[in-house]
């Protein structure tokens, strides 16, 4: 997938009330209820002590599911192979099952894969609720995410994958047939397969992180201009959340990091801030390194040009919702004898108008 836009969003959303009647309804499909067992507690969870599930049934082909939840009760841990998600498109389905412990779970479509330890009771010193995400998508391809880690400090994958099995109907279940689990949160889509990084739980990080600055590395490593096709490698161009010389020094030269580095809301555009304005500073260091400064600098002006023709010409171009109001560009120059590294900075400055009610 790509990055959710603004018609893609979590079309069921559950915070630990009740998912028949959820407290928020606007953009928000129920639950269908099967089973009994399952009140809202004082904690805030929604606690399924015996046979329960919920249910929507999607008309696309392709979903995801965000849960929150943890085991309460040793004695009473859901038995192995009970089911707690559930994707099937029809065609494919996967689901997580229980293993009949408080330590791991199985990714289970047409293989199993079992995960690492995972704390599913709390056992551990300050612990943290474990946050899930499954995926599916149309051709039958599943991940699973644990606590919405997308890769470790070694860089390897920190998800699971597996091809769906063969599906029966169309459904996003979430539940335990038995054993006592409390649900905190469950967050399901429709609109598509989404990693970590593509849809996020968060609104605020969505406009910010996801739908500003992982999409801007997307149009730049789709760019066709020719120093970005030829001379930039994809992996060389990430979102900088460490500009550290040691974590840039990792990367290999030349290389581009995107930066949202701060925003604004100068004013609400509606009365009761429905609409909000909202204007964001992205930052870009295009760093290139060369024979002596003048190939150094030369180059980074020829991608660093090419970074300002694509964003400026493929980006922001709704004058209502979403523009481009000025830029700066910050060009280096050499002040070290020994220097053959060149960056050159970039800023641009976006104004979008967001609609607060699809949230």
């Amino acid at each position: 997938m790509a990055v959710a836009d603004k018609t893609q969003y979590w079309t069921s959303r559950l915070n630990g009330d009740n998912p028949e009647s959820p407290t928020s309804d606007i953009n928000n499909e129920v639950w269908t209820k099967s089973g009994t067992g399952g009140s809202a507690t004082t904690d805030g969870y929604w606690t399924i002590t015996s046979n329960q599930t919920f249910s929507v049934t999607p008309t696309t082909n392709s979903y995801t599911i965000v849960a929150a939840f943890y085991m309460d009760n040793a004695s009473s841990i859901p038995s192995d192979g009970t089911t707690l998600l559930k994707l099937d498109n029809g065609t494919h389905k996967v689901e997580v099952k229980s293993k009949g412990n408080r330590s791991k779970l199985d990714l289970v479509g047409a293989s199993t894969v079992t995960t690492h330890d995972l704390d599913l009771g709390l056992a551990e010193d300050e612990p943290v609720c474990l946050i899930l995400r499954l995926t599916l998508e149309d051709g039958g391809a599943a991940k699973l995410y644990m606590r919405e880690i997308i890769e470790d400090d070694d860089g390897a994958t920190h998800y699971l994958s597996v091809t769906g099995a063969s599906g029966s109907s169309k459904a996003i279940v979430w539940g335990n047939a038995n054993g006592s689990v409390k649900w905190g949160s469950v967050y399901a889509t429709t609109h598509g397969a989404f990693n970590p990084e593509e849809l996020m739980t968060s609104d605020f990080a969505q406009d910010t992180l996801a739908r500003m600055g992982l999409s801007i590395v997307e149009r730049l490593k789709d760019c066709g201009r020719m120093y970005l096709k030829t001379q930039v490698d994809d992996s060389s161009i990430v979102y900088g959340y460490d500009i550290s010389s040691e974590m840039v020094n990792r990367i290999v030269a030349p290389a581009i990091h995107v930066l949202v580095k701060g925003l604004e809301s100068p004013a609400f555009d509606a009365l009761g801030g429905s609409r909000v304005i909202q204007e964001y500073d992205v930052v870009i260091f295009v760093t290139t390194r060369g024979t002596n400064y003048v190939d150094a600098y030369r180059s980074c002006l020829n991608i660093t040009g090419e970074v300002f023709d694509e964003l400026y010409t493929k980006t922001g171009l709704s004058g209502n919702t979403d523009s481009i109001i000025s830029y700066t560009a910050d060009l280096d120059t050499k002040r070290d004898d020994d220097k053959t590294v060149c960056v050159h900075t970039l800023t641009l400055r976006y104004m979008r108008r967001i609609n607060m009610r699809t949230r």
